[in-house]
């Protein structure tokens, strides 16, 4: 099946690849791997979930700020492909979560990102993972997340 249909059954659209807020580009291709940079939960130009999570915001919220970091580098990956089509699988992801003092539930988090690729991608989209909690993130953001895609 298309992952570019899987995306339209799932309700998902893949907005254009959030513009850098430094410098650096949203992702680099290296042979057949794609890496994204670290997307943060931008929605429309602005940051839907900020703060410290366990503290400014629920688990559940940053959850969802996960699952829209993960949409943010698949538009970055498709910024390079023009097509999901193209990938061939998810490798690595990476999220950081902008933890709260004693907040310890980064990997339930992350699994925003994770049960996302999964639900567009299938077993292509099991992938080796990290997920790591950090004192502040850009502006303020609850989330970052970055990816590591293999494309045909």
């Amino acid at each position: 099946m298309s992952y570019e249909k899987r995306l339209q059954e799932l309700g998902l659209i893949i907005p254009e690849a959030p513009k850098p807020l430094a410098a650096y580009v949203p992702a680099v291709k290296t042979g057949n791997y794609i890496y994204t940079a670290g997307q943060i939960p931008f929605v429309q130009g602005a940051v839907k979930y900020a703060g410290k999570v366990g503290k400014d915001l629920t688990e559940e919220e940053a959850y969802e700020a996960a699952r829209i970091c993960a949409i943010n580098c698949l538009s970055a990956i498709k910024s390079i492909t023009g097509s999901l089509d193209k990938v061939e699988r998810i490798v690595k992801v990476t999220g950081f979560v902008n933890s709260a003092e004693g907040f310890t539930m980064q990997p339930k988090v992350v699994n925003g990102a994770s049960d996302l690729l999964a639900a567009v991608f299938g077993a292509k989209g099991e992938h080796a993972r990290s997920a790591v909690g950090v004192s502040e993130l850009p502006l303020n953001a609850a989330v970052e997340v970055e990816v590591i895609a293999e494309v045909k």
